[in-house]
């Protein structure tokens, strides 16, 4: 069996200097730039990628992640390492360096094996639900021969005495917009593949999903006890979309169950807890408990209800926390049979009580010293939420990071109108590979660029390239959503030639002028040393503020100036629409009653 263990993971506390640049924190913190601004920005604090910050801010961000920042001398660190200092990697982090984080501890004594947390996923009708239910009713947890009671979004089983956590609920749109938030809390995937009906589009892109987020996957061919199963067929349809499985050479591994016939099952629970092992899943029970929400809702007799994932760390009834924007104290915690209990360690899943208003899925669950503290937390981000514009990352900043050597990778959404052009793209983007900067197509297809193409390109940092395609309404409704950059070409050459610039880091926006409207002057009105403001009427589009002008006397230009002024009556304002009078300021004085005042302005060139 050949399943990756990931690179070496560094030893020992996290060094920084005071103060740290942005971009410095995120390469020692072993995180993305944009993971440590959004830690900043809900902690209420702005900085840029390479703005300093002080160690007391840095190391703010280091807890958010799990992580302990010091200042240790090259000889207090020697001591440290000697002493068997330890990483354990977060629930659903890559061990290959996409997105990881990890928890430093001090003390390797404090450090146990902690469950792993398992995610179901794959195509409607092909079993997910009824292989979850029939490893709840072989391998429910000991002490809850009852069952599971209530649905809490997870359940926790036991197999040879070690316990293993399922997420009920994420398919795989939901466990592509918890990514999308920063929250990875999965650290094996099962793919459903049903094996009388094969791999099928939702099974394609949950394949997408999970290769992207760099977790480990197990297939699991579900209805082998069906007349018509044909399990080599599913093996063969894996392989036509690059899912390898051990018996054909790959590291996939791949177990045939019956859900109904409860067959099957043991075999499954032992492949996952053999992968856990290879993953040397550990946390600290000792330390407070952060943790991931992953569902909430209101009940009528207990109020505001949410599912927390606790990660590391212990959580205890009575403490403090803060999630999101809201925060509360434990009031209660109730497992998955409906047993209420006083604490819940590593890889617990429980429903917490005691929170004034509901998470949202993916937010972070911290405890905190006092009710003060997590207010002002709570507020924090709520006022940084409100202020930000959710954006994707655009080819030009991609290619920008690449030329800053952040970045060695160019991650893309392919989608073609026939199969045909597929494999001719795809060859061309491999062939513009470097040994510093490399294409990755996290997904390939022909057809209509869809909302899962979107999704799955917002969550992976990633933008979606279509040749001679169109985006569906869904798409469409999706990118609005999550401002991903989206790419349509008609010519190939136009297409590689975008996308070499972008890994060579020379890729500029294209300016392209737009025209926003045309104003009407009706009164020259002298105002002594500010010049002539253009007493106007705006016939068509808009006037806005700080643009370029053209000014036309029948139908010839007489000046390109622009507006350097705006007023409705006597308020400056940044533009105004059609239909409405308007007082024009201009860099240019020589206007006259009749003219025709065309405000445009350069904008960048969609492809």
């Amino acid at each position: 069996m050949a399943v990756e263990a990931g690179p070496a993971r560094p030893t020992g506390p996290v060094e920084l200097p005071d103060p740290v640049v942005v971009k410095d924190l995120a390469e020692a913190l072993g995180a993305s730039h944009a993971d440590i601004i959004n830690i900043l920005i809900r902690n209420g604090i702005f900085a840029s990628v390479n703005q300093a910050i002080d160690f007391d801010t840095a190391s703010l961000v280091a807890a958010d992640l799990g992580l302990e920042a010091v200042t240790l001398g090259a000889a207090e660190r020697a001591a440290a390492e000697a002493a068997g200092t330890q990483d354990i990697v977060a629930p659903g982090a890559s061990t290959d360096g996409d997105r990881r984080h990890a928890w430093t501890e001090d003390d390797a004594a404090d450090l146990v094996t902690r469950a792993p947390i398992v995610t179901v996923m794959g195509h409607v009708d092909h079993g997910k639900t009824s292989l979850l239910d029939a490893i709840r009713e072989t391998k429910v947890a000991s002490g809850e021969s009852g069952g599971i009671t209530q649905h809490i979004g997870a359940s926790e089983v036991v197999h040879d005495g070690k316990r293993i956590v399922f997420l009920d609920t994420p398919g795989h749109e939901a466990f592509s917009a918890m990514r999308a938030r920063g929250a990875q809390v999965t650290d094996i995937a099962i793919i459903v593949v049903a094996a009388d009906d094969g791999v099928m589009p939702q099974t394609k892109e949950a394949i997408d999903h999970v290769r992207a987020a760099r977790v480990p996957m197990i297939v699991a061919i579900n209805k082998i006890d069906k007349p018509d199963a044909n399990p080599d067929r599913v093996k063969q349809e894996l392989a036509d979309n690059h899912v390898l499985i051990e018996e054909y050479g790959g590291d996939t591994i791949a177990v045939g169950v019956s859900a109904k016939q409860r067959t099957g099952i043991d075999a499954l629970m032992e492949m996952i807890l053999l992968v856990a092992d290879l993953q040397d899943l550990k946390a600290n029970p000792r330390r407070d408990a952060i943790g991931t929400i992953i569902e909430s809702k209101v009940d009528r007799g207990r109020g505001n209800v949410a599912t927390v994932l606790v990660q590391t760390g212990t959580l205890r009834i009575g403490q403090v926390v803060t999630v999101g924007r809201t925060w509360g104290r434990v009031r209660a915690l109730n497992t998955a049979a409906g047993k209420r209990v006083r604490e819940a360690g590593p890889s617990s899943a429980v429903e917490i009580i005691g929170l004034q208003g509901l998470p949202e899925a993916g937010d972070t669950l911290r405890v905190v010293a006092d009710e003060k503290a997590a207010r002002d937390a709570a507020e924090a981000v709520g006022a940084a939420a409100a202020g930000e514009v959710r954006t994707g990352s655009s080819l030009e900043d991609i290619s920008a990071r690449i030329g800053e050597a952040e970045l060695a990778e160019l991650r893309v959404v392919l989608k073609t109108d026939v199969q045909g052009s597929l494999g001719a793209i795809r060859g061309a983007l491999e062939r513009l590979n470097t040994d510093q900067v490399r294409v990755s197509v996290l997904r390939e297809g022909a057809g209509d660029i869809n909302e899962s193409d979107v999704n799955l390109a917002a969550a992976s940092e990633a933008v979606v390239i279509g040749f001679n395609t169109r985006l569906d309404p869904g798409a469409q409704r999706a990118v609005e959503a999550t401002r991903v950059d989206v790419r349509l070409y008609e010519v190939i050459y136009k297409l590689t030639d975008d996308v070499g610039m972008a890994m060579s880091g020379l890729l500029k926006p294209k300016l392209v002028e737009q025209v926003e409207g045309h104003a009407e002057v009706r009164m020259v009105i002298k105002a002594g040393r500010a010049g002539n403001i253009a007493g106007s009427y705006v016939t068509d589009g808009r006037i806005v503020r700080g643009t370029g002008a053209r000014v036309l006397r029948g139908g010839t230009l007489l000046a390109d100036a622009r507006i350097t002024s705006l007023k409705r009556f006597k308020d400056d304002v940044r533009e105004v629409a059609t239909g409405y009078e308007c007082g024009i300021g201009l860099d240019f004085d020589e206007l006259a009653e009749g003219d025709v005042i065309e405000c445009y302005q350069m904008v960048a060139e969609s492809a």
